[in-house]
């Protein structure tokens, strides 16, 4: 008798293949085509880039940078072998702090903040030149340099009340021996630390200062109300004088002032020189107080 074999999955009507025959001839182009759209993404993405607002680019191709930077914006590369490394031109702020003396070794720590950019003209030089952050390898060890020299030839005192002067001073310093290479904007002296024994000491000499201005002003005022009192009393002297001349060159305007001065009325007590004083002087009653004498 003839064997029968079995078969679980009968062929389609319709003349379609087998499920395991698709799989076998669909899966291979999808992961083919998969790979594809990888390659060709990623082939994009490492052949270009962009440079973002602020910065500018270095490119660098198998370790050798170009000589030109790389402005803003979109551009090509050569993928995997070519890197853009951006450089930071927006002005930033850093802190920077100094351990110095000052002409009466006296120590005084300073704190200072330094504003700063790097020239678009600058970033080949700096990337080349410098490894880093370039205000750690070149601004921040020139800015103590110059805080120091300067302070040196400062007394600690000085170094308090003149705080505006030493950052102009500093400022200036720090610029010279930088160059162009970067630009230092500003520096602002933020704090000074002195010992607590000299504070104290700078504090009662700043008063005792306060006090010997306070009393030079006040000497100085009390002179100046006397030699004004002195002024006022020779002027009414002089004008004392003055008018006793004109009285005795004119002694009519005496009787003048007496009778645009009279009331009408005799007066109640008679001093006992009256009899002495001159005739012309004494003025006539009227008819009623004659009559009531």
């Amino acid at each position: 008798m003839p064997t029968s074999t079995y078969n679980p999955r009968p062929p389609r009507s319709g003349g379609f293949p087998p499920v395991d025959a698709m799989e076998r001839y669909i899966l291979p182009r999808l992961l083919a085509v998969a790979a594809v759209v990888f390659l060709g993404v990623l082939i994009s993405s490492t052949s270009t880039y962009v440079v973002e607002p602020g910065t500018r680019g270095i490119k660098v191709t198998l370790g050798k940078a170009t000589d030109q930077f790389l402005p803003e914006g979109l551009g090509f590369k050569t993928p995997f072998i070519t890197s853009i490394v951006p450089i930071i031109i927006k002005q930033r702020t850093q802190n920077v702090k100094a351990d110095c003396f000052s002409s009466d070794l006296q120590q005084v720590m300073m704190e200072l903040r330094v504003m700063y950019r790097v020239p678009q003209e600058s970033v080949v030089q700096i990337y080349k030149q410098f490894s880093g952050d370039p205000f750690d390898n070149l601004i921040a060890p020139r800015i103590q340099e110059a805080l120091k020299e300067i302070t040196a030839n400062q007394t600690a005192e000085q170094i308090v009340k003149s705080r505006e002067e030493i950052k102009q001073k500093v400022l200036a310093s720090a610029r010279t021996k930088i160059g162009s290479i970067l630009n230092v904007t500003d520096v602002v002296i933020q704090n000074i630390d002195l010992s607590p024994e000299l504070e104290r000491a700078i504090e009662a000499k700043m008063v005792a200062e306060q006090q010997a201005a306070q009393a030079r002003f006040t000497q100085i005022q009390t002179q100046v109300e006397a030699e004004t009192a002195i002024i006022r009393a020779l002027g009414e002297a002089e004008a004392i004088r003055v008018r006793g001349e004109a009285l005795k060159l004119n002694p009519a305007f005496l009787k003048l002032q007496l009778v645009e001065r009279w009331d009408g009325r005799s007066p109640m007590v008679v001093p006992a020189d009256a009899g002495s004083a001159p005739a012309s002087l004494l003025l006539p009653l009227g008819e009623t107080e004659k009559a009531a004498q």
